[in-house]
C-alpha cells in the first residue's frame, strides 16, 4: 500500500507575511504585502528595481521592523520572536557583507560561535558547506582576494552552516558570470528538493529553470501571485509579462 500524500493545503506555512507594511514618512516602500510560502516551495519574487522586494525580505527577516502587519518564520513572529525564527532561518542578503581579511573556514567558525552550534556538531556543517558551496580549493585564502563568485558563495555557505529549514535569497546570482549561475542555479536546485526558498531575482530563466511559483510585486503591492505556467498565460513570455506588471 503506498503512503498517503500530503496536499499542497496541508504542508506548514513557513514564511508568511501579513498585511506587511514598511512607511518612511509618507513614502511606501511595501503596503499591506500578504503571501504564505508552504514547506518545499522554491518561490520567485520578481519586480522592478525599487519595487519593494529587498524591503519585504528585509521585514521578513527580522532585520527591519513592520510598520503595520506581521512577518513569521516556520510560525514564529520575527518582531517578538526572532531569535527562535532566526535560528529556523538562512538569509543571504544581495551584496551581503563579508570579513574581508578573514579565511572562508574562518568566518564559518566565527558564525558557528555566533549561532551557539553544539562543538559536536559544528565542524561537520562547516566541512559540509564547504563541500556543498565548492569552496574546499580557496578555504584558506583571504574573502577580500576572492571572486565575485566565490564571495558569492561564502555567502551562501553562511546562510546553510546551521542547516536551516527555510532561504531567504537576495538577488543570489548578481554580478556572477554564465557559469557560475549555472553552478548556483544548481544549488539551489539541490536545496529545493529539502527547504522552503524565497529568492529574488531579475533571470527569467532562473525563475522558468527553479520555481514552482512567482511573487510579483511593483511600487510596494504585490501584483500577482501564481505558477510561472499562469503568468506566462495566452502565449506571452515571462519578459512581457514582467514589463506589463512593471507598468512599462
Amino acid at each position: 500500500m503506498s503512503e498517503p500524500t500530503v496536499s499542497d493545503a496541508e504542508r506548514p506555512v513557513m514564511i508568511e507575511a501579513e498585511s506587511l507594511s514598511k512607511f518612511y514618512g509618507q513614502f511606501a516602500a511595501c503596503r499591506n504585502v500578504t503571501f504564505k510560502v508552504r514547506r518545499g516551495e522554491v518561490v520567485a519574487f520578481l519586480g522592478p528595481n525599487g519595487a519593494g522586494k529587498s524591503t519585504t525580505m528585509k521585514l521578513l527577516t527580522g532585520y527591519l521592523a513592520p510598520s503595520t502587519g506581521k512577518a513569521r518564520i516556520a510560525g514564529f513572529d520575527m518582531a517578538a520572536e526572532r531569535l527562535s525564527g532566526a535560528a529556523k532561518l538562512g538569509y543571504l542578503p544581495e551584496n551581503g557583507p563579508l570579513y574581508p581579511d578573514m579565511t572562508p573556514r574562518k568566518l564559518l567558525e566565527f558564525f558557528a560561535d555566533a549561532r551557539g552550534l553544539a562543538r559536536n556538531v559544528r565542524q561537520d556543517r562547516i566541512e559540509k558547506v564547504l563541500d556543498l558551496c565548492r569552496l574546499k580549493q580557496v578555504v584558506g585564502k583571504p574573502i577580500g582576494k576572492l571572486s565575485k563568485g566565490y564571495r558569492q558563495r561564502v555567502g551562501m555557505a553562511q546562510a546553510l552552516l546551521h542547516d536551516p529549514e527555510v532561504l531567504i535569497l537576495d538577488e543570489p546570482t548578481a554580478g556572477l558570470d554564465p557559469n557560475q549561475i549555472r553552478e548556483v542555479r544548481e544549488m539551489i536546485r539541490r536545496l529545493g528538493e529539502s527547504k522552503t526558498i524565497l529568492l529574488s531575482t531579475h533571470i527569467m530563466q532562473e525563475v522558468e529553470a527553479m520555481c514552482s511559483r512567482v511573487l510579483f510585486i511593483n511600487e510596494g503591492t504585490l501584483r500577482y501571485d501564481g505558477t510561472p505556467a499562469q503568468l506566462a498565460a495566452e502565449g506571452r513570455s515571462l519578459d512581457e509579462r514582467f514589463h506589463e506588471l512593471s507598468g512599462v
